[in-house]
């Protein structure tokens, strides 16, 4: 089909399994997703169909936490990896986009790791919190709460993180000018601002749209 003037390929097959769990009532899990090893913590409260799949999910975490999604990621559940596999099939990775959501909750699985960026090496907590009452009207997926500002990308990780808070934080330090150049001036990290993530759901379809682009 269409959208925005660009032409969309859609894998029916995976297209066909979302659309079957979204057939009847969409069933709707909540998360809390966390950035490991950065404090004050950087979180956000999500709300998605369970009928997606991990490659959609994945898509949804990336947008919500702030990321630019240019860096590959991958999920570590019950000691398996789902992810993009790569082309030499070294890596013994599941294919996220065969993967539903409501299959990994219904194994009773309630807390997982979504890896962004191998090289800064961001781990996201991913807990779950149950299954919520779909709210009429209401696009999914969503968020509902959150705190803090994404980190930057390719800042160094967790500890490059904080010692890029240090810079910009400490006038004398001396890096505090070059830090706020190459951040472009200023960066809270304190905001968060809910608003900007009304429409979490077409953020991860056009994130979705450009990793297919990519991949093909």
């Amino acid at each position: 089909g269409r959208e925005g003037g660009y032409v969309i390929q859609i894998n029916t097959k995976i297209a066909n399994k979302e659309m079957d769990g979204m057939s009847s009532k969409p069933v709707i899990y909540q998360f809390k997703v966390a950035l490991s090893n950065v404090r004050p913590p950087v979180w956000r409260r999500v709300e998605v169909p369970g009928g997606i799949t991990l490659y959609r999910l994945a898509a949804t975490l990336i947008t919500v936490m702030g990321w630019h999604g240019g860096h590959l990621h991958q999920f570590r559940i019950s000691g398996k990896y789902y992810g993009i596999p790569d082309e030499d099939g070294i890596a013994e990775t599941i294919d996220e986009r065969e993967m539903l959501l409501r299959d990994i909750i219904d194994q009773g699985i309630k807390r997982f790791i979504f890896e962004y960026d191998f090289g800064d090496g961001w781990e996201h907590v991913v807990q779950f919190e149950g299954a919520v009452e779909p709210e009429p009207g209401a696009k999914y997926p969503r968020c509902v709460k959150g705190a803090r500002h994404c980190p930057p990308e390719d800042c160094g990780g967790p500890w490059g993180y904080a010692d890029f808070l240090k810079a910009i934080r400490d006038p004398k330090h001396p890096e505090h000018e070059s830090m706020l150049e190459w951040i472009g001036g200023d960066f809270d990290p304190d905001e968060f601002d809910l608003e900007e993530l009304s429409d979490l759901a077409g953020g991860a379809k056009y994130m979705e749209k450009e990793w297919n682009d990519h991949f093909e």
